[in-house]
């Protein structure tokens, strides 16, 4: 079970263990991660659960067309790192992956 690190804008970090094949955005409600507002329920529809992902970002699927749509009308700052991390399963590459969570999400 891949072990993914939920960093917060004050430094605090939660590391939360993930099954693989469920969404990033559905392990991080579960662990209860602050910031991950999932209002869609994962359906790329709202841009609440926008993280920046910071590590192994080379074993992540490409961005589609619905996702970039949302990240532009995210709460918070696109930037390169930006991702909706409903769209983001979870794979064994993933463990160790460090993942912020942007202030604004809050």
């Amino acid at each position: 079970m891949p072990t993914i690190q939920f960093v917060q804008h004050d430094g605090r970090t939660d590391d939360v263990d993930a099954s693989i094949g469920v969404s990033l955005m559905k392990a991080a409600v579960a662990a209860g991660v602050p910031g991950i507002l999932a209002e869609c329920g994962g359906q790329a529809m709202c841009a609440t659960c926008h993280v920046h992902v910071r590590s192994v970002a080379d074993s992540l699927p490409p961005v589609t067309e619905d996702e970039d749509e949302m990240l532009d009308c995210a709460t918070s700052p696109r930037v390169s790192s930006s991702r909706l991390s409903c769209q983001l399963p979870v794979t064994e590459e993933f463990d160790g992956m460090v993942v912020y969570v942007p202030q604004e999400e809050l």
